[in-house]
This record gives C-alpha cells, sequence and structure tokens, in this order.
C-alpha cells in the first residue's frame, strides 16, 4: 500500500491541474473574502456582527466547492481520458487498493490545503471587520471549512469514478452541488423545507457555519453529505470492479 502512496502522491504533484486548480481555490477563498469584508465595512453604519463577519469571510466556499469538487473528478477521470488508468491497474490489479490509494492522498493533500486556505481566508476577512471573536471560533470554522471542501472534492471523485467522463462528472457535481440545494429550497409548505435540509451541499456547509436555520447539527449535517458522498463513492467502486479499463 505504501507503493500505492506513493504512486499516487507523484501523480497529483505532478499534474498542472492540481497545482492550478489548488491555487484557483485559495484565491477564490481569500479573493471573496476581502472583497466582501471590506465592501461591506465601507457600507457599514454599526460594528459587524460576528457571525456576519464569519459568514462574509467564508462566502467563498459556495465557489471554491466546485473548484475542489473538479480537482476531485480530475484525480480518476484523468486517467480514463489518457489510457493511463490501464498502465495503473496493471501495477494494482486490485482496483479497490487502487482507489482507496487515490482517496488517500486526496484527502490528505485537500484537508492540508483547504484549511490553510480557510484560515487565510478568515484572517483577510477578519482584518477588515474585526469583529469580537475567539480563536477557538476562528480554529472551529477554518476546521469546518478544510473538512467541508475536502469532502467535496471527495463528491467528485466518486463521480469521476462513476462516470469515467471528465465534462459529465463535473456537469453532475454543479448540478448535485449547486443546482439541487437551490431546486430544494423551492418545495412547498414545512416538509419542503425539511427536505431540503438534507440535500448534499445545504446540509454539508453547515460544518463551515451554522446560522441557526437549520433543525440540524453542524456534526449532523456534515454526517448527511457523507452519506451522499458515500453513495457516489460506492457506486463507482462497485462499477469500477465490474467495467473494463
Amino acid at each position: 500500500m505504501i507503493d500505492i502512496l506513493r504512486s499516487e502522491w507523484t501523480k497529483i504533484r505532478s499534474v498542472r491541474s492540481t497545482v492550478w486548480t489548488l491555487v484557483a481555490t485559495a484565491v477564490i477563498m481569500i479573493g471573496f473574502s476581502t472583497l466582501i469584508s471590506a465592501s461591506a465595512q465601507s457600507q457599514a453604519e454599526r460594528p459587524i456582527g460576528t457571525d456576519q463577519a464569519l459568514a462574509m469571510s467564508m462566502i467563498g466556499t459556495m465557489f471554491a466547492s466546485l473548484s475542489m469538487a473538479t480537482l476531485g473528478v480530475l484525480v480518476i477521470s484523468s486517467e480514463y481520458r489518457t489510457g493511463g488508468i490501464r498502465t495503473s491497474l496493471m501495477a494494482v490489479p486490485r482496483r479497490m487498493r487502487l482507489l482507496a490509494g487515490k482517496m488517500a492522498v486526496f484527502t490528505v493533500t485537500s484537508l492540508v490545503v483547504c484549511t490553510l486556505t480557510s484560515a487565510a481566508a478568515l484572517g483577510a476577512g477578519l482584518a477588515i471587520t474585526q469583529p469580537a471573536i475567539t480563536a477557538g471560533d476562528v480554529a472551529r470554522v477554518a476546521l469546518g471549512g478544510g473538512l467541508y471542501l475536502t469532502a467535496c472534492g471527495l463528491f467528485g471523485l466518486g463521480l469521476g469514478t462513476l462516470i469515467r467522463h471528465t465534462p459529465g462528472a463535473i456537469v453532475s457535481a454543479i448540478a448535485l452541488m449547486l443546482v439541487l440545494p437551490i431546486v430544494a429550497q423551492q418545495f412547498p409548505s414545512q416538509w419542503g423545507h425539511t427536505v431540503a435540509e438534507y440535500v448534499t451541499t445545504n446540509a454539508g456547509q453547515l460544518v463551515v457555519l451554522d446560522l441557526g436555520n437549520s433543525s440540524l447539527s453542524p456534526w449532523a449535517g456534515f454526517g448527511v453529505y457523507l452519506v451522499w458522498i458515500a453513495v457516489a463513492v460506492v457506486s463507482g467502486a462497485v462499477l469500477m470492479q465490474r467495467r473494463d479499463a
């Protein structure tokens, strides 16, 4: 397994798309945090509250989640596109070990980069708005941002394994992570609101910021999101076992 992890680490750090996608994620997070916080601060007639300041600092997660999902898709679909998956499977005939290696390397890389990026976005936003906030709150939100963005990347990886086609997997990720949550919120009455709470990113985002408008706790919401991810990953793993490369 160590050799698989080394191989996957070499792949993920040597491909330009990986580096540029991670850079884009950082630029999105820090850029939106700075822009929105500066705009709000310039128009504020009273001190900005803690919850509002945190929300503005982490507003970039909505867009960064799509860039991380795209990266997750590319981790597996790029090998299918180039035919490199055949070489990988010749070297590692046990397909589940190969997939587990990809997921492990991606998870560690994403968690480190996204947590640091979330902390930088928070630092940029809070330096502008300067609310009354504790270091514990900053650490909690930064870690939540890292976990959420990493989960989005794993969702993309699962969809990439399932679909094996880069554009198709990316469009599916956008539909499930961005479009479906918005559509679900338009359902009528209380049952519609309840259903919407359990839809992909609506639930997952609670681990970043819990603004008290959901019946789910932050960790319960994140758990619901992980169930969606598990369905995508398990479905992709089953088809990976059954289909030809």
